[in-house]
């Protein structure tokens, strides 16, 4: 397939064969880097999840397997317009050629609302399915992961714990060791750490979304540990 797509680009750009036109040799480079680049662009562009996880990503709790959501979801946009936290967007090349425009969760422009179920509910074509508001929070679309190279307490031996106040879950998904640290000034003091119960996490995003540190944020969501997919999991206690 990729030899195919190698050949498209290249008769995309080559002319007519009695056109009587003579490429210089500045094009005939220009010919070959264009098919060298999608030929590239293609091997290093996954078609599915199937065949590559993309930790980031993350599709709406209910969807199919990333072959079954692909093919089913007609990127219409209906559970975008639908929710409620601006969370789902069109996707770019998370998923690859085959998963572009399709709906996505990023977590710094929103988070999977805990008591919403409306995406599944819009969706008319079963990419999403419909679930009750019980069985939709029990559904792993992924996990958190901290970045204790950037959050504040874990870092810089600074106080905070939005993270875990933000939490919805009834049984925090994150809990707070509080340790003895010294400080950039040399005193003692103490500060609560954060840590992710991969056990509980279903990876809705609020934490994510909410936590202070700019940019990236210091906690990530990845789409490990995901229900809809047995194969991309975090290794088994031992």
């Amino acid at each position: 397939m990729k030899n195919s797509f190698i050949r498209w680009i290249v008769n995309f750009f080559r002319p007519p064969a009695k056109s009587g036109l003579n490429l210089g040799r500045r094009q005939v480079l220009s010919t070959g880097i264009a098919g060298l680049g999608g030929g590239l662009l293609f091997h290093a562009l996954p078609l599915s999840a199937s065949r590559t996880f993309n930790p980031e990503l993350i599709r709406p709790p209910g969807s199919e397997s990333e072959d079954a959501f692909l093919a089913s979801c007609v990127r219409c946009g209906e559970c975008m317009k639908v929710c409620p936290t601006n969370v789902l967007q069109p996707a770019m090349l998370e998923g690859g050629l085959a998963g572009l425009w399709s709906p996505v969760l990023k977590m710094r422009m929103g988070f999977c609302e805990y008591k919403c179920n409306m995406c599944g509910r819009a969706c008319p074509t079963g990419a999403i399915r419909p679930l009750a508001l019980e069985g939709k929070q029990t559904i792993r679309i992924g996990l958190a992961f901290i970045d204790r190279n950037a959050c504040l307490p874990h870092a810089y031996a600074k106080r905070c714990q939005v993270c875990a106040d933000h939490c919805p879950l009834s049984e925090k998904a994150i809990w707070m060791e509080e340790i003895p640290v010294i400080n950039a000034r040399g005193n003692k003091v103490f500060v609560k750490r954060p840590y992710v119960n991969a056990d509980l996490c279903i990876g809705c995003g609020v934490c994510a979304n909410k936590c202070p540190v700019p940019g990236e944020g210091a906690i990530r969501i990845k789409s490990v540990g995901e229900t809809r997919n047995l194969k991309n999991q975090l290794p088994k206690r031992q």
